[in-house]
């Protein structure tokens, strides 16, 4: 049942600023033990505050702090949390509020909660309660040593590493799915493993248990094993009268089943989510969660919508509530701001991949001297790869950036492997490349990378002392293949960019031995042969992407080092719970969003386009989608290189236009001026000498 909010002039000072949905929210059941609570929190619609009111109100109208468990997704939202909770209840019980919400002791992750519980029932559950926690690293060493006690690591074929073993383990226990659904769903190159796995994850268990050692996902595990004993299950639910977990469209079904163990008539327990932000299935998130909670209780759970939003302005609500509209199955919901605007949503369309990249920067820059600092702009972007093309240019702009969810596009280990073989070959006394390069060969280690390179500085020429360099039995058969590509690109019998397809088809049968998510990898290969295009020749290129090279950054890294202002680049997933005053979304086109590979079932579908509600509604004031009219394909079966053109992504049908201004992005070109070449012969080098001597 849905509430609808009610009159009423007794209202209590703290609760002043809520408006009637978040109040509705926080009143359930006024602290006392009420019935199930779903609310259903849009996109910027104050979810995080309506929570921290409910908490402050149960304890202020009686609840016991220490029979209160909330659960969130991260420590530092738990820490927020309990913040906010002392803060508002502090205006009405003063200086004891402090006191109070010190004995919010029970609130976490799921899985610290679970640690402690662990502890705290050791001993009813067979569990020495001096067990240790393996992080994730931990993790799969342990699991390594399993695999190679059980001989899967001398296999004739590729048997999955450690991390990918681990992954599946985790993927199996967090989605509570039989081990080949997960291998035919999520991990098919190690579909014929499936026996072998079962025997691995038996052992790696074992191994656990004798050593007295739990891993992460045996936090949850152990936890729901112990929920489904009805006298220990019974004993948990008493030890809380209320239960509130945020972010529910984000759990997995083990969470989901803890949940419904320790509560099972729902009374005192609250989630708060949006179905329509539930986009991390890969991590085993299940969106039926939180779609089918009224309905797993005797009395269905009471739902409250909060669709006030106070972040975006109207035009860009009704964009993304058209889109989002199309959903299959959601919860019917339409945010609504006071934010009035006549500036709607842009689409805009540019030529090919390099032009998105020219106009995303040309406008940022514009909307910078119109005085919106960078920091205030985001560019938003299904999978990593595809701001390959955005990064290089604003590197060739001078203009710093961060990237979350993933490493920036020139630092990932690939594609820095092949461009140190072209570098290599650019200049074959570049040790640094070509240590790199030689240790890609299976068999040549350090030392005999080391001898290699030597070898070569010490002949005349640099391909004949590689060609005569008799290397290690390992290596024996990769050997010649190497040598005669080294030879070509050295005498330059290809033409540019056909050089770095050269490399990459030499590289690719490594890629495979390398890396488990190849196929992910090749996509980057072929990005960066796209760049390559663009220039001119080798040398350029090289030297380009070399100056004022970024550096490398990830999720947990900060901000460039000299630069009080960049701009924002990030995966969508990693935007989630983001705001920014402009967004730009890259690729807005069929085969990036939806991506080709989410294409294969309803539930796929439909989660991509919750990836682009997301991304929409990251926006505050500006949202600009792009959308490059054609991209470059290479080498596809008997029709070889080609370009192909892209079509408007499908979550933004004809129907919905009307929400969006359309416009093009024209081409410029711009003329290179030469200036005449200085007669003088200067030995520079010499002088860099002298200067240490």
């Amino acid at each position: 049942m849905i509430l609808a909010a009610h009159d009423s002039t007794l209202q209590p000072a703290y609760l002043a600023k809520l408006n009637d949905q978040q109040r509705l929210a926080v009143e359930h059941g006024d602290g006392r033990i009420a019935g199930p609570l779903l609310v259903i929190a849009g996109a910027g619609s104050g979810k995080t505050n309506t929570l921290a009111h409910r908490v402050a109100h149960l304890i202020v109208r009686g609840a016991d702090p220490r029979r209160i468990l909330l659960m969130t997704f991260s420590r530092r939202a738990a820490s927020e949390m309990a913040k906010r909770v002392e803060r508002i209840a502090g205006e009405v019980l003063g200086r004891d509020a402090a006191v109070i919400t010190d004995a919010l002791t029970w609130a976490g992750t799921f899985h610290g909660i679970g640690a402690r519980l662990l502890r705290d029932y050791a001993l009813e559950i067979g569990l020495d309660p001096a067990f240790t926690i393996h992080d994730r690293e931990d993790s799969a060493d342990l699991m390594n040593l399993a695999r190679h006690d059980l001989g899967l690591s001398k296999t004739e074929a590729r048997f999955p590493t450690k991390g990918t073993c681990l992954a599946i383990y985790s993927r199996a226990v967090n989605a509570q799915a039989p081990l080949n659904e997960v291998l035919g769903s999520v991990f098919p190159w190690c579909s014929g493993w499936a026996e072998e796995l079962k025997q691995l994850f038996a052992a790696y268990v074992e191994a656990k248990q004798a050593q007295n050692v739990l891993d992460y996902d045996d936090l949850l595990l152990y936890w729901a094993q112990m929920a489904a004993e009805p006298e220990i299950a019974g004993h948990l639910g008493e030890r809380f009268d209320h239960v509130l977990v945020d972010e529910y469209q984000d759990t997995n079904r083990l969470q989901a089943s803890i949940l419904l163990a320790l509560k099972p008539d729902g009374a005192g327990l609250t989630v708060v989510g949006d179905d329509a932000q539930s986009i991390y299935s890969f991590r085993a998130a299940e969106v039926r969660n939180i779609l089918d909670f009224p309905r797993q209780f005797a009395r269905p759970a009471e739902i409250v919508l909060l669709e006030r939003n106070y972040r975006s302005t109207e035009t860009i609500l009704a964009a993304a509530n058209a889109v989002i509209d199309g959903a299959s199955e959601r919860f019917t919901k339409n945010l609504w701001s006071d934010r009035k605007s006549l500036r709607k949503p842009e689409l805009v369309t540019v030529r090919d991949e390099a032009d998105q990249a020219n106009y995303v920067c040309q406008a940022i820059l514009a909307e910078r001297e119109a005085g919106t600092a960078l920091k205030s702009q985001a560019v938003l972007f299904r999978a990593s790869h595809h701001s390959g093309p955005l990064e290089i240019e604003l590197t060739r702009r001078n203009i710093p950036f961060v990237k979350f969810g993933g490493l920036k596009f020139l630092d990932a280990a690939h594609v820095k492997d092949v461009l140190a073989v072209l570098r290599f070959a650019e200049n074959p006394r570049d040790r640094v490349a070509g240590f790199r390069v030689l240790q890609l060969l299976p068999g040549i280690g350090p030392s005999a990378a080391t001898a290699i390179v030597e070898s070569m500085a010490s002949a005349l020429d640099e391909t004949m002392g590689l060609a005569r360099y008799r290397p290690p039995q390992r290596a024996a058969d990769d050997w010649p293949g190497f040598v005669d590509m080294f030879s070509q690109l050295r005498a330059g019998s290809g033409k540019w960019p056909a050089d770095l397809e050269q490399v990459r088809l030499w590289y690719e049968p490594h890629l495979e031995r390398m890396h488990e998510d190849a196929t992910t990898r090749r996509a980057d290969l072929l990005q960066l042969e796209q760049i390559a295009s663009g220039y001119a020749s080798r040398e350029r290129f090289l030297t380009e992407l070399t100056l004022d090279r970024p550096d490398a950054t990830s999720d947990q890294a900060g901000p460039p080092h000299l630069d009080e202002d960049y701009l924002i680049l990030s995966t969508i997933h990693s935007a989630k719970g983001q705001e920014w005053k402009n967004v730009f979304v890259l690729n807005t086109v069929d085969g990036c969003i939806p991506i080709d590979l989410g294409v294969g079932s309803k539930d796929e579908i439909d989660e991509e386009r919750r990836l682009l509600y997301v991304a929409m509604t990251r926006a505050k004031d500006g949202l600009q989608m792009v959308m490059p009219q054609r991209f470059f394909v290479h080498g596809q079966a008997a029709r070889g290189d080609r370009h192909v053109y892209a079509s408007r992504t499908r979550f933004i049908p004809a129907s919905i236009l009307g929400a969006f201004e359309q416009t093009t992005w024209p081409i410029a070109q711009l003329a290179e001026g030469r200036s005449p070449r200085p007669e003088i012969r200067v030995d520079i080098g010499a002088r860099m000498r002298g200067m240490w001597k």
